[in-house]
């Protein structure tokens, strides 16, 4: 690999003019993703508030926020074929406009089809602008393209955007309208479009690669999949599973768009996502270990807002402070992570343990502290333990998908399969199970907490019977927290204790090829 990596003197970027001072232009591009990332189309932090002024519900707009993210997910397999056919003054204005667009269309629409279709559509271009900033300062990062070091950078980024946008969100809502949002992130955009028109070239590569060869009917029935399985995750719970016709007939479509695409696999020459992929050891371990670990994470989209709301009473700006101790917490797990995975090449098993390690912390301190006068300082621990954990967890197995062995080819289609994985999946399918299992618990509690309350306790007999009622299911709902804290934390120190016995002594050497090499192979497909 020594060839792949002259020394090519002072980094500089062509696409931006010599009057810019050289230091200055990665900073612009970073700039650039950070408008890019605060973006979405939606805002889920203003779901409270989007709920109560308009006719959506809850799960109408985490349907909308999660097809964002499969619109970046689906994006991962012909983002480097858009890059070497188009110059990232082209992309970024293109993915300026779509969503400029897409974030006044949420703004004002009520149409879930409508929403769920912008944000898909949202999540692509915000995908492709991102890889077309990063990729353009990759050598400024890590001057021998370690992606270890690259991708501590992406989730620096990434992670905390996800945090502050919901910080910035909120108290958007608070002290105007949550509609204000998106009007601040539409003028940010329109000032992104002025600044790429005035600073950013239209440079090409020196070879063009039309898009050609790539199965477009596969990229849809893909899509059309996750969009099954995610509207199957956010709306079981509503619809009562399959008992509802609604559910029954996404998970058929979902079985349908998925068993076409993997038969489609065994005879097209280019599949959007191939066998090869999916049966890569590498993806396969780093889809078993999202499922495991953003399952044990799930209680942050289950019991964190209703403990914090109904038991702590909490009003919104309370809450979405707690997002700086998750942030405090990225911030430190990318830090970390930097120093001794991507610096000193510690193990991947020692990583993953470091993770898991967090993640029991996080349901260990929950299950142990859950009460009913917790102040909010005391919860920075657990938080700051999640946000460790997960930003850890996601570096590492990221950086193993580029160490799989695939051809160039093919690893794009592994990266979709992560990010389905990773992202989509971690964010839909482990708070389905947990929400779920919370029911139930709740309802055995509560069936086991009203025999104490009769009409003959003297000392509760002249309560009102909607006042018992909630006392039941209030105390009903922290004992079930506690008790499924518990079942998470012993799965956490089993998984740590799966890893403790294996042996694993794999270290991240995962070094990304030159933008020539990728380009001589695209133009070869």
């Amino acid at each position: 690999m020594a060839d792949w990596h002259v020394p090519q003197g002072p980094f500089d970027i062509p696409d931006i003019p010599n009057y810019v001072p050289r230091r200055l232009k990665p900073w612009i591009f970073i700039f650039f993703v950070l408008i890019i990332q605060f973006s979405g189309g939606l805002y889920l932090a203003a779901a409270s508030d989007m709920v109560g002024t308009t006719a959506l519900m809850q799960e109408d707009i985490l349907m909308a926020g999660y097809a964002s993210l499969i619109g970046m997910s689906i994006n991962f397999c012909v983002m480097f074929r858009f890059k070497f056919r188009f110059s990232n003054r082209t992309q970024l204005l293109a993915a300026g406009t779509v969503l400029l667009a897409a974030n006044i269309i949420c703004a004002h629409t009520d149409s879930v089809p409508v929403l769920v279709g912008t944000c898909l559509i949202a999540g692509w271009f915000r995908m492709q602008a991102t890889l077309a900033c990063n990729s353009t300062i990759q050598l400024w990062i890590s001057p021998v393209r370690d992606m270890a070091v690259f991708f501590c950078y992406v989730y620096i980024i990434v992670d905390s955007v996800i945090q502050l946008s919901g910080i910035a969100t909120i108290y958007t809502a608070f002290f105007a309208q949550w509609e204000y949002m998106h009007w601040i992130m539409s003028g940010m955009l329109i000032l992104l479009l002025i600044m790429v028109t005035i600073l950013v070239r239209p440079v090409r590569g020196p070879m063009f690669i039309p898009l050609l060869g790539i199965d477009w009917l596969g990229a849809v029935l893909w899509s059309g999949f996750m969009l099954c399985f995610t509207f199957v995750c956010v709306y079981g719970n509503y619809f009562d599973w399959w008992e509802a016709s609604e559910i029954r007939y996404a998970t058929a479509l979902g079985l349908i768009c998925a068993a076409i695409n993997l038969w489609r696999a065994t005879f097209l020459h280019h599949p959007y996502i191939s066998l090869r992929a999916m049966k890569n050891h590498n993806v396969i371990r780093a889809t078993a270990v999202y499922l495991v670990f953003f399952t044990l994470l799930a209680t942050e989209h289950v019991f964190e807002h209703s403990y914090a709301i109904n038991i702590l009473g909490f009003d919104e700006t309370n809450l979405i402070d707690l997002n700086w101790y998750v942030f405090a917490g990225i911030i430190t797990g990318c830090i970390f992570t930097y120093l001794t995975f991507a610096l000193r090449k510690w193990r991947y098993k020692t990583m993953t343990v470091i993770g898991f390690t967090f993640a029991a912390i996080y349901l260990a301190y929950f299950y142990f502290l859950i009460d009913y006068g917790v102040e909010k300082e005391m919860l920075f621990i657990p938080l700051f333990a999640r946000g460790v954990g997960s930003v850890i967890i996601s570096i590492v197995f990221l950086t193993s998908i580029v160490q799989s062995g695939l051809p160039f080819q093919v690893f794009p289609q592994a990266l979709t399969i992560n990010g389905f994985t990773g992202a989509v999946m971690g964010a839909t399918l482990g708070p389905a199970i947990v929400g779920e299992l919370l029911r139930h618990t709740v309802a055995k509690n509560a069936a086991l907490l009203s025999r104490n309350f009769t009409d003959f306790n003297p000392d509760i007999s002249h309560t009102p019977v909607s006042a018992l009622y909630g006392m039941i299911q209030q105390h009903a709902l922290v004992v079930s927290m506690k008790e499924i804290y518990g079942w998470l934390l012993m799965t956490a120190l089993f998984s740590l204790l799966i890893l403790a016995v294996s042996y694993g002594p794999v270290r991240p050497w995962a070094i990304f090829p030159r933008w020539g090499v990728i380009r001589n192979i695209l133009s070869k497909r």
